[in-house]
């Protein structure tokens, strides 16, 4: 009979691969940050799937048990994925800022060239 656990965790890998591939076809998620999910969906699958690699690593790494590593490749993925999006919204944040001064100048220039145009409708010397 096959545990549980096992169960548990291909079905969330393989619903999760799933979700992932649906939000792509519905362009809900580009497919540059789908690749970091599907990666991580399938490695769930891999270490579902083949539970003495996760034992393996575990004691390599010195841990006693398996599912705390889980949990600390979990929370490791997690903490890559934020600083990943983090300077994602720096770099977008940096280019806003500048795309608004560019407006900012150019809203500026076009009110001076109607103004100019104004006084040369207004200048009787035309």
């Amino acid at each position: 009979m096959i545990d549980r656990s096992i169960l548990f965790t291909v079905g969330a890998s393989l619903i999760a691969l799933l979700v992932v591939l649906e939000l792509v076809r519905r362009r809900h998620l580009s497919e540059e940050y789908s690749l970091l999910w599907i990666g991580t969906a399938i490695v769930m699958l891999v270490l579902g799937l083949w539970r003495e690699l996760l034992h393996s690593m575990a004691q390599l790494v010195g841990i006693y048990d398996p599912s705390n590593l889980l949990f600390l490749l979990a929370a490791l993925f997690l903490l890559f994925m934020q600083l990943y999006l983090s300077t994602i919204i720096t770099k977008l944040t940096r280019e806003n800022k500048e795309i608004a001064q560019q407006l900012a100048l150019l809203r500026y220039d076009v009110g001076e060239l109607r103004r100019q145009q104004v006084d040369r409708q207004d200048d009787p010397a035309d």
